[in-house]
């Protein structure tokens, strides 16, 4: 098994997980923007996270055109899964398309001045900035009352 697409697969289940949380919620809680966050609500912070798929792996590694996700839009949780599905599609591609180049201490042509972004840079940041943001869901959604169930990662 390639181990990224293993990890990956993971981080599909613990997502899971974390929808069925979020359909618990009213759909007005789930859009409702939380001032202790900085006026921002659960739905956007999930698309949010969607986009920076989309940046990273979409636009940067892949050069593809792709539209911004707008977070107005996107206001139900069968809405987000549907722009996760996209989001996996990426991931796919990008592990894909990066398997026979794969070399993790070669600088990518998407580097930037502060940082090397290798394949591995970018696949990293994208799932660690995915689980930073679940974090603050799930404590948003305790404010909201709405208790987590145990959020590790799901077999």
């Amino acid at each position: 098994m390639d181990v990224f697409n293993g990890q990956y697969e993971m981080i599909q289940r613990t997502r899971e997980s974390l929808f069925r949380y979020c359909e618990t919620m009213s759909p007005a809680d789930y859009v409702k923007e939380i001032e202790t966050f900085g006026e921002v609500s659960i739905s956007s912070l999930h698309a949010h996270v969607a986009d920076c798929y989309r940046v990273w792996l979409g636009i940067r590694a892949l050069g593809k055109s792709l539209p911004k996700i707008n977070p107005e839009s996107v206001d139900s949780v069968q809405k987000m899964r549907e722009i996760f599905k996209n989001a996996d599609e990426l991931v796919y591609e990008f592990l894909n398309d990066f398997k026979i180049k794969w070399d993790p201490t070669k600088p990518t042509p998407w580097h930037s001045d502060s940082v090397e972004l290798t394949e591995l840079w970018l696949f990293t940041h994208t799932i660690t900035h995915e689980f930073h943001h679940r974090g603050q869901i799930v404590k948003m959604g305790r404010q909201l009352g709405y208790i987590p169930p145990k959020m590790n990662l799901a077999k």
